[in-house]
């Protein structure tokens, strides 16, 4: 898969089958999409392409701010390259692209992709003012010799059509076990691992400090069963995040902690996989109370995982 940050860089080298979206979080519904034209595309000795958008317009046309994101854009492009997506481009989105025509844009995706099909969803629209539609593009098509193709969204049994914002809104109530069913695996971060105030270390659970990038959505504050990867070795972890309110705390912290583990890991970057929440954040009269608690948490944890491992 190669990954370019601006479709002028492109080169119309081979043919393309192409779809344009924000793809935030690489979910089911989007998985479904980019498999059928992963399909299509290779059946028809073209590359599939995705052309995604960063910042997310949300950003730029509504104002959103804080932690947003579920994916980085560069995991986001390892996401569908592991779909089997050949060409991601991470399209700058600003004032100045928003206001190009929808007609220039599609131009501009002949010009750079050779783009022979189109694949879009019916409520999908491109360009200024969003006059780019379904019936403009298939007009376009017509005109300028590709096909455009509308696709059917993937539909949730109990909620319909997936998308991304069911799942920020369920990471943001900590219901990861709803997020892992809706992105079709385990949401997870990732981050240097950073310095601390080594509190952890000296009640017995020491703790990597997961610097995650500030734009992307942490589950909500709590404790949470995770699956921890460094350096491609998985490991069982239990994760807090929060303010930690019993040393009178600020802000918020991912702080890990690895089951059985016991190396010097600064610097190094670990990514943390949400499986199960444990519990809410919670002051505890004393250092005292907090160890017997965190001792419950890992038990609850260590149970968790022998359930899924079958043990």
């Amino acid at each position: 898969m190669i990954h370019l940050y601006n479709l002028n860089d492109a080169h119309p080298d081979q043919p393309s089958t192409v779809t344009i979206g924000v793809f935030d979080g690489v979910h089911r519904g989007h998985q479904y999409l980019i498999r059928q034209l992963v399909a299509e595309a290779h059946a028809a000795a073209t590359r599939a392409v995705v052309l995604t958008l960063h910042p997310h317009p949300d950003i730029v046309l509504r104002g959103q701010s804080g932690r947003y994101y579920l994916t980085t854009p560069d995991e986001k492009a390892d996401l569908l390259g592991a779909l089997g997506v050949d060409l991601v481009i991470t399209h700058p989105f600003d004032d100045s692209v928003r206001q190009v025509r929808a007609a220039a844009f599609v131009d501009d995706l002949l010009a750079h992709l050779d783009m022979k099909s189109l694949w879009v969803a019916g409520n999908f629209a491109l360009g200024y003012k969003r006059e780019g539609n379904f019936a403009f593009l298939r007009e376009q098509g017509a005109e300028k010799g590709f096909v455009v193709v509308a696709l059917d969204l993937l539909q949730n049994k109990v909620n319909g059509v997936i998308n991304s914002t069911e799942i920020r809104a369920a990471l943001n109530a900590g219901e990861v076990e709803r997020a892992a069913d809706l992105l079709g695996r385990p949401y997870a971060v990732s981050g240097e691992v950073i310095g601390g105030d080594k509190r952890g270390r000296t009640i017995g659970f020491p703790t990597a400090n997961v610097a995650v990038w500030s734009e992307q959505i942490v589950p909500a504050n709590g404790v949470y069963a995770c699956r921890a990867t460094l350096h491609g070795e998985t490991l069982d972890a239990v994760t807090n995040i929060g303010s930690r309110p019993t040393f009178d705390g600020t802000g918020t912290r991912i702080e890990t902690h690895l089951l059985d583990f016991d190396r010097m890991i600064y610097g190094e970057t670990l990514m943390v996989a949400f499986i199960a929440r444990l519990r809410g954040e919670q002051k505890f009269s004393g250092i005292d109370a907090l160890v017997v608690q965190i001792h419950a948490d890992v038990v609850a944890a260590r149970t968790l995982f022998a359930a899924l491992d079958g043990e």
